[in-house]
């Protein structure tokens, strides 16, 4: 799929925010690939997933620029000079939501919505794509969660990110922005934060099962996820940036390998050749914000757009844990 977008991106200038994460990242590197111009722009907050280490390789050939979105004073130049921006910076923690909920809020509301607004007044014609979150549906009333699920966020994280994400559709709507957002579900891959649980589950237990620890899944394990990897998560963002047909949109993305988590666990253990795990309590703050099983139906996106994942989940957990046993002392 790389050299199908070299047309869309070779020559031209993106600017993504929260650049040196994870998945901002993995899309610098894919984009340096198609001949992009590519500037990165990341507040490296030591809780958030930013690491120089995720662009090694391609430091000569993006530019960085270590600042909070917020700050008129360094955005407006970036913002003015670019044809595609992706909005990735942000607050992920669910759990640090409930601890400080206005910091989170000035992450996942308060950040993209300036940039928002300096793309109106700047640079109206800028193609703008925005990562959510599937946080924004709550505990599913029905399986697969389709677009037209009711929103009810179960904690603050999910209220901030569903704010944005109209933050963007009122933008479009109102001023004609051109922006599509995306509803993420779990996504995994090289170059996640793994330095604790703050971000998400599976980098933890990518770690756990290097250092020869054992697993610990929460409760009784049977609540199902649907996971996708990296590399399906950045064909969607360049796939919905190239389109005009997504500009306005709302999309879902999922996955084809829904899996318990006790069945997860098992699959990691058997691919690392090695490990074990256990059942154990849900703490206390994990347990008041915890949705069940989740799985997302993508049908929306694959039907305009025809994105659908590629990457098989044993194969995306195979190469994630290479990646780590590789780079640990990049990440540990």
């Amino acid at each position: 799929m790389t050299t199908g977008f070299r047309a869309d991106f070779s020559n031209r200038r993106v600017l993504i925010t929260g650049g040196l994460g994870f998945i901002g990242s993995n899309l610098a590197r894919r984009l340096v690939g198609l001949g992009a111009q590519v500037t990165l722009v990341d507040l490296l907050v030591p809780e958030h997933g930013g690491n120089w280490y995720n662009i090694d390789g391609i430091k000569s050939q993006a530019a960085v620029t270590i600042a909070d979105v917020r700050d008129e004073a360094q955005m407006v130049p970036l913002v003015r000079g670019c044809d595609f921006l992706f909005s990735l910076a942000g607050q992920s923690s669910h759990a640090d939501s409930m601890r400080d909920p206005q910091r989170d809020l000035e992450f996942n509301t308060a950040g993209p919505l300036a940039v928002l607004e300096l793309c109106r007044r700047e640079n109206p014609a800028v193609r703008i794509v925005h990562a959510g979150t599937r946080q924004v549906y709550g505990p599913p009333r029905y399986l697969p969660v389709d677009e037209e699920h009711p929103l009810n966020p179960p904690d603050f994280n999910g209220a901030n990110k569903m704010a944005a994400e109209w933050y963007h559709a009122i933008a479009h709507r109102v001023h004609g922005l051109r922006t599509t957002a995306l509803r993420l579900t779990n996504v995994y891959g090289p170059r996640m934060r793994v330095r604790d649980t703050r971000q998400n589950f599976i980098g933890w237990w990518f770690r756990e099962l290097i250092e020869g620890k054992e697993i610990l899944v929460y409760g009784d394990g049977t609540q199902v996820r649907d996971l996708n990897y990296i590399d399906d998560v950045v064909d969607a963002l360049l796939l919905t940036a190239s389109s005009m047909a997504a500009e306005g949109q709302v999309y879902n993305l999922g996955g084809d390998d829904p899996i318990s988590l006790i069945d997860l666990a098992r699959m990691m253990v058997s691919i690392n050749g090695d490990g074990g795990f256990r059942l154990t309590d849900f703490p206390a703050e994990v347990k008041r914000i915890n949705i069940g099983s989740y799985t997302g139906d993508y049908r929306r996106i694959k039907a305009q757009l025809g994105w659908q994942p590629k990457i098989l989940l044993k194969e995306g957990l195979a190469r994630t844990l290479d990646f780590y046993r590789q780079n640990k002392e990049h990440y540990w």
